[in-house]
């Protein structure tokens, strides 16, 4: 499975039509992504088929959110069930770099059933075997993660350890700088099945070519 994020109507349209298998939709490109417009996730569901998984995220910097904050990350997710999500991505952690274990597990309660992934706030945690279980615990369906590094590829080991000590129970989702020069590498020593790219070569939009070179190679 090949996701994309797009971070604007056109660079989702650009990678349906390219091939992605689903699309992690937001908008703050500049600080890695925030939640997207209403508005833009509604006209997008109009013109394409495969799922669109809406991000969570109330301001870019750190994954630890106060009470107005967290509120505002609920209200945001009832809106967007409204109109027919497919799936969420969040991330909250603690100010010891933890899961926080109560406020993940009421979004994903709140999300009923809509699957979710834990985006890569999950590579700022202090201990990645004992947030994987938190995670599990929480229901998430998938975790987004370059293995604790900044790039899948300095990742590839804990990437590899996180695929077998998941053992089947939760997603494990390679993302961070992956691109069609080392997609295949990856997938062969981890073994993923799962793969995150924003598919940009230059500029601010998904490559079409980009994209499907790494579909040929997954």
């Amino acid at each position: 499975m090949l996701e994309i994020a797009c971070f604007n109507k056109e660079s989702a349209l650009l990678a349906s039509r390219a091939g992605a298998d689903r699309i992690e939709f937001c908008a703050g490109f500049e600080v890695g992504g925030t939640t997207p417009s209403l508005h833009d996730y509604m006209e997008l569901k109009k013109e394409i088929t495969i799922p669109i998984f809406v991000m969570i995220r109330t301001r870019g910097g750190d994954f630890c959110y106060n009470n107005e904050e967290f509120q505002q990350m609920k209200e945001q997710l009832l809106e967007f069930i409204k109109v027919g999500a497919d799936g969420f991505v969040f991330g909250i952690l603690d100010g010891n770099l933890e899961v926080n274990f109560i406020q993940n597990k009421e979004l994903v309660e709140l999300a009923d059933g809509i699957p979710c992934t834990f985006h890569r706030a999950f590579d700022r945690v202090k201990d990645y075997h004992k947030s994987l279980e938190e995670i599990i615990k929480c229901g998430f369906k998938t975790i987004l993660t370059s293995g604790t590094k900044s790039n899948v590829s300095e990742g590839k080991e804990i990437l590899k350890t996180l695929i077998k000590i998941s053992n089947e129970r939760i997603d494990i989702l390679c993302g961070g700088g992956l691109r069609s020069t080392n997609i295949s590498e990856i997938k062969n020593y981890t073994k993923a099945k799962n793969f995150h790219s924003s598919g940009i070569v230059n500029g601010i939009l998904p490559d079409a070519e980009e994209i499907k070179k790494m579909k040929s190679q997954i």
